[in-house]
């Protein structure tokens, strides 16, 4: 559709940020249907629109040549058949979760207390609260109001590592699993190399867009990839943070334990206590002594 638009010379792509979105679609169809006047479609803007009705409307003047009027025609038909068939696929998904273990009670959920801002995701399921219970009705704890997490995120790993923990003797092989632990190569007594293995595993590329996602957020781990990056980079902080949050995954399926975030305050606190500690310890081993200013 984009590229269609483009070749008209009509920049609707420069007027909204997303033209799949209800002004984009309201202006395209409307074109469709015969509409050349940029005011005329320029008014049918959203009122969240961040551009005016007259800088969207210096972006609708081009030339409307039949050929490209035609691959957009088609374009929006493939468009809303694509659609028809992930509404499908989102119905069919949900039927089989009700086929799950249909003797069990729908698992109750407790609202979002945190949400991401500006976030306008289409990837998120249709009817995503129903999706959450019927996660939570199979795993027996709320995956998806972990930080980094959502709907999505929580389906696939649940849907890629299941819910039984105990194939997994401890956290260790969990992570080591995913994906997310260092491989020694050991020769001679000597450690010849420790990066983690190239794998395809889908679960820990999940834990991998969950570490991704917190990186800027007011959260226990977003302040932990931050802290991570300034010394390790941010490819390995984010394999560290992901790590961090599959051990807090492991837990809670295994033990059955919903999540209860730690504020960043207590999560600062805990590490300046472990520094202290640490420096203590250090200092004792060379004869001296950690005295506060």
């Amino acid at each position: 559709m984009q590229k269609a638009l483009l070749q008209m010379n009509v920049q609707l792509s420069q007027a909204v940020s997303d033209i799949t979105g209800i002004t984009g679609q309201n202006i395209i169809r409307a074109i469709l249907a015969g509409g050349r006047d940029p005011q005329t479609l320029a008014a049918m803007r959203e009122p969240g629109c961040k551009k005016s009705e007259e800088e969207i409307g210096k972006a609708l003047t081009g030339t409307w040549r039949e050929e490209h009027l035609f691959i957009l025609k088609q374009s929006v038909a493939m468009y809303d058949f694509y659609t028809q068939q992930l509404q499908a696929c989102d119905e069919e998904i949900a039927r089989v979760y009700g086929l799950t273990r249909p003797d069990w009670e729908t698992g109750e959920v407790q609202p979002y207390t945190r949400r991401k801002k500006n976030s306008h995701s289409k990837n998120i399921p249709h009817n995503p609260e129903g999706i959450r219970r019927h996660l939570k009705r199979i795993s027996g704890v709320d995956l998806s109001v972990v930080d980094g997490f959502g709907v999505s995120l929580a389906q696939t790993v649940i849907m890629e590592v299941g819910t039984e923990m105990n194939k997994f003797p401890d956290e260790k092989h969990f992570c080591a699993w995913l994906g997310l632990a260092p491989k020694h190569e050991i020769s001679g007594g000597k450690v010849l190399k420790n990066s983690t293995l190239k794998t395809k595993n889908r679960a820990g590329q999940a834990f991998r867009m969950a570490a991704h996602s917190v990186k800027q957020a007011d959260c226990v781990f977003g302040v932990m990839y931050r802290r991570l990056r300034a010394r390790l980079g941010p490819a390995q902080a984010t394999v560290a943070t992901a790590h961090a949050l599959a051990r807090l995954v492991y837990r809670m399926l295994k033990y059955q334990v919903e999540y209860e975030p730690l504020s960043v305050n207590e999560y600062q606190k805990h590490y300046e206590e472990q520094q202290i500690k640490y420096m203590r310890k250090k200092a004792a081993k060379f004869g001296f002594q950690l005295v506060p200013a």
